[in-house]
């Protein structure tokens, strides 16, 4: 096999069946929620709270990995925001998924509060958009109908073996 053949079997990024609007709609999601976490957390930081701070701080950390991942023309003064970028566009949407969901969770157990709460919901609701593109697509009237017709055809084949129908 060729190396040119080898690569064009390797699924791309744009492979993973979100239609273009989809994709764009994660990759606002994840900037608004990186926007949130980052004003939730610096105010989520004034304050005498060591928790609080530490739950600040790491959704300040959240908001720089999502525009990390999501946007990395915002990040263009860091010199590795394009490998990392790259990196994260070869995930999975469930990987996607998983890890933003529980970059969002993580200061709330730290610090149950309106700030973290709210904070994170944004950043939270875009691991849940990934996670609904990793289910994929939603099948058409047609498939279904005929997946329903056979199986009935089955059943009913199924019900008069039972009973002891020649065949």
């Amino acid at each position: 096999m060729s190396t040119e053949a080898a690569a064009s079997t390797k699924p791309t990024p744009e492979d993973d069946g979100m239609t273009w609007w989809y994709r764009w709609l994660c990759k606002i999601a994840g900037v608004l929620g990186g926007v949130s976490c980052a004003v939730s957390g610096v105010w989520n930081c004034v304050t005498v709270n060591p928790l609080n701070i530490a739950a600040g701080v790491w959704m300040v950390l959240n908001a720089f990995v999502l525009f990390l991942c999501e946007v990395p023309f915002c990040c263009q003064f860091i010199e590795f925001a394009n490998a990392i970028a790259a990196r994260a566009d070869k995930f999975k949407p469930w990987q996607k998924a998983f890890f933003y969901c529980g970059m969002a969770l993580f200061p709330v157990f730290l610090s149950f509060s309106f700030t973290t709460l709210f904070g994170n919901a944004i950043a939270f609701a875009t691991g849940v958009l990934y996670g609904l593109a990793s289910l994929g697509k939603k099948g058409d009237a047609v498939t279904y109908a005929r997946l329903q017709h056979q199986k009935q055809a089955d059943e009913e084949k199924m019900t008069e073996t039972a009973n002891g129908a020649p065949e």
